[in-house]
């Protein structure tokens, strides 16, 4: 059970989805068989039941083969299986024909009404349903379920049925083919759909990269193109004054020596802003994205009063976590909160839909190593929160459900502070916090 259930949660939602549609298909064969081939065991003799039996489960295993076949073609893995298409087509016309004949003209023909209906409808239905698969156009769906009650009812009355009979199992064939191709098209369109949706949300996180990568890429071209175009035309004025030497070319350099070691200055604080990253934003930007992403993220904890320091390394914390529930595994909620108690400020990031977690505690560590199986996103994190004496912890926090936790001990002075004792008759001066909470 557990090796299954590890294969089942280790699955993306689409290959969830997949695996469930194919496995429904699966089952087809099995309610085809027992449904139409077996009750004619009961009231139709031998050979003539064994006839039937063997001729609607050969229909039922070809129709299962060219469905796993055209779901692979839905999604683009193997081209469209036509021959097999063709073959099952034909081989639906041939055994609902022949099994109606069989049914109908054999031994004790009065009796067998029952057996000719049901396996005549019932192969035409489940051969008609599997055919669209392959059909992308509602409309051709439709028109193939009608061509099918026509033929049915066509063919039904030169086997010898009677003209009211033809026209009820025209009906039972509407009703029964239009129900399963309403079932393929339906399975196919979600998915579709939920592979489309899963490229959505993986785009949606690729573009919020490239924003970041656009947005310093902006802020350099701001701060290199106006300096470096300044050098430029001061170096040129600096050689034309140094060329008729004139004393005005040493000043021209000196001021160019400045330029340059302010946009030092000026890209040392743009890597800067870069590198460090704000806790607020950090938030909110990962609140913004997993929501996004259809992911149901609550923030919530004190945000501002914390050093500078320490904001930085827990905000590298939210990113990495964020592009982590992101990337990996299948959450469709997560929870990230602060917490600042006893001198020390913990962040925990709390996401279920991880794969393979197991049941497993959380490990601790504060070295900079990566673990064996794990990227160098948490060991880069345990670098970061040993500048400042933190720790990380990461793992699962139960079945289905993974934990990260950053806890970073606050410097004294740092520390928000109590509310003094109330005084004898009166109530609690109010002291104001240092740390505001911001709760969504």
């Amino acid at each position: 059970m557990g090796g299954r259930g590890g294969w089942w949660r280790g699955k993306s939602t689409p290959a969830k989805v997949e695996t469930y549609t194919r496995w429904s298909f699966h089952t087809f064969p099995f309610i085809e068989v027992a449904t139409f081939a077996l009750p004619a065991f009961g009231y139709v003799p031998a050979p003539v039941n064994w006839i039937l039996f063997l001729l609607v489960s050969a229909h039922a295993a070809l129709a299962a083969v060219t469905a796993s076949l055209t779901l692979d073609w839905t999604r683009g893995r193997r081209p469209l299986p036509v021959r097999l298409l063709w073959a099952l087509g034909t081989a639906t016309v041939v055994i609902a024909v022949v099994s109606l004949v069989v049914a109908l003209h054999g031994p004790r023909g009065a009796d067998n009404g029952a057996a000719a209906g049901t396996v005549f409808v019932g192969v035409l239905s489940f051969g008609i349903g599997t055919l669209a698969l392959a059909v992308r156009e509602a409309r051709r769906m439709v028109f193939g379920v009608l061509g099918a009650a026509v033929g049915a009812g066509a063919v039904a009355v030169p086997a010898g049925v009677p003209a009211p009979g033809a026209a009820v199992a025209a009906g039972a064939v509407v009703l029964a083919a239009g129900f399963f191709t309403f079932t393929s098209a339906f399975s196919v369109w979600l998915l579709n759909a939920v592979y489309e949706l899963d490229e959505a949300r993986e785009t949606r996180a690729r573009l919020a990269v490239a924003e970041e990568r656009l947005r310093f890429g902006r802020d350099l071209h701001d701060v290199m193109g106006r300096n470096l175009a300044v050098v430029a035309l001061k170096s040129e004025l600096a050689v034309q004054l140094a060329r008729r030497g004139r004393p005005e070319a040493v000043e021209q350099m000196i001021e160019v020596q400045r330029i340059a070691r302010e946009t030092q200055r000026e890209v040392r604080e743009v890597v800067r802003g870069y590198r460090e990253a704000d806790l607020r934003t950090e938030l909110t930007g990962a609140q913004s994205v997993l929501t996004a992403a259809g992911i149901d993220c609550e923030v919530s904890g004190p945000v501002t009063g914390l050093p500078a320091e320490i904001q930085s390394a827990l905000g590298w914390v939210v990113r990495e976590a964020t592009t982590n529930v992101l990337r990996h595994g299948d959450a469709g909620r997560c929870a990230v909160s602060l917490r600042v108690a006893e001198g020390r400020v913990t962040l925990t990031v709390e996401n279920d839909g991880a794969p393979g977690t197991g049941t497993g505690s959380s490990t601790e560590t504060g070295t900079g190593t990566a673990e064996p199986g794990r990227g160098s996103g948490l060991a880069g994190l345990r670098e970061r929160l040993r500048e400042v004496d933190g720790v990380l912890r990461a793992g699962a926090a139960g079945d289905d459900l993974f934990r990260l936790t950053a806890e970073v001990p606050l410097p004294p002075d740092s520390v928000p502070e109590r509310a003094p004792a109330p005084e004898p008759g009166g109530s609690p001066r109010p002291v104001p916090h240092p740390v505001s909470e911001v709760t969504s």
